[in-house]
């Protein structure tokens, strides 16, 4: 059960952390290296506060990681990493800020993406009992 929970910590801070980083970039206009200055970061500081948090949550989701790993057979863990896939989309939809729109096959997608993991970590998915 540990590595269930290191590794739903890992999901729920990748997530997060994309999250942060795409509301971030879309709040920071696209420039080059030489057009950087200090009043242009002092403009957009809440937003590389933002990206700097996603990466931050990467980091500690990796952290995460590695303690699922220790705790889970990796046919177990990997599949874990998808429901962070179905979670980004279900808060770049309902989130305002994100303004994303749902489709019907984006959600059935996300629902056949929820659904494999369900069938790979439930007893059913479970051969060695055969």
């Amino acid at each position: 059960m540990r590595g269930y929970a290191w590794g739903a910590a890992s999901v729920l801070l990748v997530t997060l952390a994309q999250l942060l980083m795409k509301w971030g970039m879309a709040q920071i206009p696209l420039l080059s290296l030489a057009e950087v200055s200090l009043e242009l970061v002092g403009h957009y500081w809440q937003a590389l506060l933002a990206v700097s948090g996603g990466i931050f949550g990467y980091a500690l989701s990796m952290l995460c990681w590695f303690f699922a790993l220790r705790h889970l057979p990796l046919n177990r863990a990997y599949p874990l990493l998808s429901v962070s896939y179905a979670l980004v989309y279900l808060a770049a939809v309902f989130l305002p800020w994100f303004d994303e729109p749902a489709t019907l096959l984006k959600t059935l997608g996300t629902l056949f993406i929820l659904l494999g993991v369900w069938l790979i970590n439930s007893k059913a998915g479970d051969n060695s009992s055969q």
